[in-house]
């Protein structure tokens, strides 16, 4: 068995085919095909040597066999998503993504249909903060449009960077926080030890994966306590529960 994980809110079930269309400043935009195995990253569990982490969360995460993801190919998209994903739940971040995407975005074809890419930073900058507020993001608009102007100038030098030092750069950015900071470098780098981990999806798939451990529901305190118990295997635990909740449906 083999887990592909779409947790990005950008895939899109056309015609029974899950796509994502990508474009980074002004390149067209390229399209992504979940079904396609030679494009994602695949990540194996591996073995767990501390004795910290609880035996149900463990079997559930082995359940899953080998994980594939996409790397996001785009850190403007990475960083764009992360905004949008801003305290709101799963499936209200998909649903400003693809009014994004469907308004403002350029569109790919591709053999099953039409599929739309995030706009690039120069067409968020043509947009005025009325513009976003129309389609329901009038409180991410002063950070897209500061994310894109800090893109637009040093982008160059960011996607060059190591996952450590793209946090920082990314952090100063202003209100850019580290919870969106973190996200947009997992996504673009596959370093999940940069995760927040007191990110309410950790916390809810790990409490359902194994409800007899005593979860803090402080996120502070469950990320703590996360770190402490996943010890070296911090980035592969955290990838793993997010990708056994998106197996289970969920959508925190």
């Amino acid at each position: 068995m083999t887990t592909v994980m779409r947790d990005h809110p950008g895939w899109t079930n056309v015609a029974g085919t899950w796509l994502r269309a990508v474009s980074d400043a002004d390149q067209a935009p390229e399209v992504l095909d979940a079904d396609n195995v030679d494009g994602p990253d695949e990540f194996v569990l591996p073995p767990l040597t501390s004795a910290q982490v609880p035996a149900a969360l463990e079997r559930a995460l082995r359940d899953l066999g080998p994980v594939r993801r996409w790397r996001n190919p785009s850190l403007w998209d990475a960083v764009a998503t992360a905004i949008i994903r801003q305290v709101i739940s799963a499936d209200q971040a998909r649903a400003q993504h693809r009014r994004l995407r469907q308004t403002f975005g350029a569109t790919a074809q591709s053999p099953h249909g039409p599929v739309h890419a995030l706009p690039t930073p120069q067409a968020i900058l043509k947009l005025e903060v009325e513009d976003l507020a129309a389609i329901g993001l009038a409180f991410k608009a002063p950070v897209l449009l500061a994310a894109a102007d800090a893109y637009l100038l040093h982008g160059a030098k960011w996607t060059a960077l190591p996952a450590a030092s793209l946090f920082q750069e990314l952090h100063s950015v202003p209100r850019i926080g580290p919870w969106t900071a973190g996200a947009a470098v997992a996504d673009f780098t596959h370093d999940w030890s940069l995760y927040p981990h007191g990110d309410l999806a950790v916390r809810k798939w790990a409490r359902t994966a194994a409800p007899s451990t005593d979860w803090p529901t402080d996120e502070k305190q469950f990320a703590t306590r996360w770190r402490q118990i996943t010890g070296a295997h911090l980035a592969p635990l955290t990838l793993f529960t997010l990708a056994w909740g998106r197996h289970h449906g969920g959508s925190p």
